[in-house]
C-alpha cells in the first residue's frame, strides 16, 4: 500500500477549536493501528500548534483524501487548507 502525507494548516485565531476536537481526533486517528506512520501538529515560533501533518499507510489517494475529509478536526472546520500528497519513505531504511 502506498504512504500519503496529509498536511493541514488550521485557519487563523482557532487554538481553542483544535484544544476541544483533539480528544475525538485523537481518538479517530487511534483507529487506523499501525498503519500510521507519523503524526503530529505543525507549530509556529513559538511552539503553538498551527496545523497537522499526518503520514499513513492508504489502499489509494482516494481512500487517503476521505479520511482526511472524515477527520474530526476537519469536520469541525479547524483547517483553513489541506493537501494530501503521495509520499515515499527513503530514511531511514
Amino acid at each position: 500500500m502506498p504512504l500519503f502525507a496529509i498536511h493541514c494548516i488550521d485557519k487563523p485565531a482557532s487554538g481553542d477549536l483544535r484544544a476541544a476536537t483533539r480528544p475525538t481526533h485523537l481518538e479517530y486517528l487511534e483507529r487506523v493501528g499501525d498503519r500510521l506512520l507519523v503524526a503530529g501538529p505543525l507549530l509556529d515560533e513559538e511552539g503553538r500548534p498551527i496545523g497537522s501533518l499526518l503520514i499513513i499507510d492508504f489502499d489509494d489517494r482516494k481512500a487517503a483524501i476521505q479520511f482526511a475529509a472524515d477527520d474530526p478536526y476537519a469536520l469541525a472546520g479547524l483547517f483553513a487548507s489541506v493537501a494530501v500528497t503521495a509520499w515515499r519513505q527513503v530514511l531511514p531504511k
